[in-house]
Formats: C-alpha cells, structure tokens, sequence
C-alpha cells in the first residue's frame, strides 16, 4: 500500500523580484513500512521536501497524499490534526521544550490525545530507549545522545504511522551517533513504521532499502540501497 505519494510537486520562494526555485517537479511515491533516505548537497531541496510531505509547509504546485490525506486540500489546523494522528519527528537538534522534564517531553503527544495512560505510556518509552532513570531531568542536564534518545521516545509515543527524521544524528559524535541509528531502526522494525530520512551520512542512507538522491531541487536518482 502507498503511504505517501509526491505528484509533479513543486516549491518556489519570492525574494523581492527574484523567485528561487527550491523543489522542481518532484515525483516520489513511498510504501507503507519502506525505510527512505533523501540525500544530496547542502540547499538541494531535501528538508524542504521532507517538510512537504509532513505538511509543515504547503508546495507551490503539484500534490502530497498522506495516508489518504490530500495535504493540499487541508487547511493549517487540519495539516496540525493530520501529524498529530499519524506523524512522528526526529530533528536534528532535538527540538525539546526546555522547561519539561525528559518524561513530559515524552508525554506531550500523549497528553494531546488526550490518552489517560499519557505518563505509563511514556515512562514505558523512555525505559525503551535507555533513560528510565534520567525522566525527572531537564534537557540541559541530558547529553546530546540522551536528548536526542528523548525525543525518539517522543516521536514514536503517539505510534506513527509514518516517521520523519532530519540529520537525526548531525549534532552527535560517531559513537553516540551509531547508538541513535540502531535506536532509530530497530523501533521503527518493531512498531512498523514508514521511516523518511533526510541526511549526509552515507552510512546512515545505505541502513535504509532504499535512497533518494536530489540535487538542484529535482530527484536525480532513486535506487535501492
């Protein structure tokens, strides 16, 4: 089943007189459980894809399908409904609120679903990645590796149905970085989750089946890793 399909889409910024043509007629269909890398040089395109398909920002022209969803027919609050239900995210430089402790950050998109077994669900998680002893602590009291472990428990606590990850170890040394992707990879296999990553790690992109790459706004090659 395709989770997520990408029709003719294209992105273009103003700039005064100038219009910067960011994504350019971008065609891209994924299949449920797949696991994707998207991956090209600095300013090709790839997070702004990767924006598109979560629907945090709207394409020019062309059409996203999530899940059954036509991003492009949804208003913002609906685009919000949409990755609230059926998205989680991975960032690169964690993106925790800095005055929630490690188990609330977890909880957040519990509590929004308003799931009376919010604080269980989450304690269970974080226990999943490791840090069921480090939940009472802020973000600054956690290492770079334990935040970025926090929010993979945040982004599978509302069990995805498709996850995004941007440069999900760019900000950790090798090892730590190592530790994150077998985390990554071995939660995704076990909830079933459709995995989309955008990266410059080439190790990284050859664990997933399969690798996008894009350059200068358009896809150039699509091959199985």
């Amino acid at each position: 089943m395709t989770i997520l399909s990408v029709e003719n889409v294209s992105k273009i910024y103003q700039s005064g007189a100038r219009k910067l043509t960011v994504l350019d007629g971008v065609n891209l269909a994924v299949e449920a459980g797949d696991s994707i890398a998207i991956v090209g040089p600095s300013g090709s395109g790839k997070t702004t894809l990767l924006g598109l398909c979560a629907g945090l920002d709207s394409a020019s022209s062309g059409s996203v399908k999530l899940n059954g969803h036509h991003l492009e027919l949804l208003s913002e609050d609906q685009r919000a409904a949409v990755r609230s239900q059926e998205i989680g995210f991975i960032f690169q430089n964690f993106q925790l609120l800095p005055t929630l402790t490690a188990l609330e950050n977890v909880m957040v998109p519990l509590e929004l679903k308003k799931r009376k077994d919010a604080k269980e669900k989450a304690m269970e998680l974080l226990e999943e990645v490791g840090l069921g002893d480090r939940s009472t602590h802020y973000p600054t009291q956690l290492s770079g590796g334990e935040q970025q472990r926090v929010s993979i428990a945040r982004a599978f606590a509302n069990e995805p149905k498709i996850l995004f990850a941007d440069e999900p170890t760019g900000n950790l040394d090798t090892e730590t970085g190592e530790m994150i992707e077998d985390l990554i990879f071995n939660l995704n296999k076990a909830s079933g989750t459709t995995l989309i990553l955008v990266t410059h790690d080439a190790e990284l992109a050859a664990k997933t089946n399969r690798i996008i790459h894009i350059k200068g706004g358009k896809i150039q090659e699509n091959q199985h890793a």
